[in-house]
């Protein structure tokens, strides 16, 4: 049988803290922290397995990214409203009682802002928001949006148990070349301090402005008037981390 904990992992802390109860959220003018279900670190064990529904998570937060049990398709959190992109390459809106084995989200207000010069790519983003961030360490949740030229997302299948390693599920990914379209990107920079808690470096999802496309975020290159926003974390609260490598 799973056991599970609800954790502090405050920024820069060598620690964790075990709470039996709620937590009380930040106070209004603090940075916020990131609520999150399971960790990067349960997926590449691997092990799918939802544990616990995204509402368990859900106390406002209007920014987010993650997947479904099983990892049936890319959930991206825009707006408050959560959405799944499954294998057809078409987002819905789910009910958030759906278990997950991994969540990421925060009440996102931007804290920098600044203009991506055209021509940037994704892959060369994670500067622009450690250079706004001030900082390459800790959590920090991400907002991109505005044209751009080229833009390639994708999805996974439902996988089954006995689960193969992640980067097996991926190679079998389903990509969808958007080429130019408007959108908004979200998602998290996670820090080398926080290994292991979010996928390493940046990691992004994404919908077009019409919501009729989206996914995990491959590739993108910016257009003519994008604008990058970032808010830093103080920490994440973990629900649902295993005590016992997901056993």
């Amino acid at each position: 049988m799973k056991k599970h904990l609800s954790l502090w992992m405050a920024l820069g802390a060598a620690t964790l803290i075990a709470v039996a109860g709620p937590i009380a959220v930040a106070q209004a003018g603090d940075k916020p922290w990131v609520a999150q279900i399971g960790t990067y670190t349960y997926l590449t064990s691997p092990n799918y397995d939802g544990l616990l529904p995204i509402n368990s998570a859900l106390s406002g937060q209007t920014l987010g990214l993650g997947t479904f049990d099983n990892l049936d398709g890319e959930l991206i959190m825009i707006g408050g409203s959560v959405y799944r992109v499954g294998t057809d390459g078409v987002p819905q809106i789910v009910d958030t009682s759906r278990t997950t084995p991994f969540f990421e989200a925060v009440k996102f207000r931007a804290e920098s802002s600044g203009p991506v010069a055209p021509g940037t790519t994704c892959a060369n983003l994670v500067t622009l928001v450690n250079a706004l961030a001030g900082s390459d360490d800790g959590m920090v949740a991400v907002r991109v949006r505005g044209t751009f030229t080229d833009l390639v997302t994708r999805s996974v299948p439902a996988q089954k148990a006995p689960y193969s390693p992640l980067g097996q599920v991926v190679a079998a990914q389903t990509l969808f070349p958007l080429g130019q379209r408007v959108a908004v990107l979200v998602g998290f920079r996670t820090g080398n301090d926080l290994a292991g808690t979010g996928a390493p470096g940046l990691h992004l999802h994404g919908l077009t402005a019409d919501r009729t496309a989206g996914g995990h975020v491959i590739s993108c290159v910016v257009g003519p008037d994008v604008q990058l926003s970032v808010q830093r974390a103080e920490g994440v609260q973990i629900f649902g981390a295993p005590t016992d490598n997901g056993s």
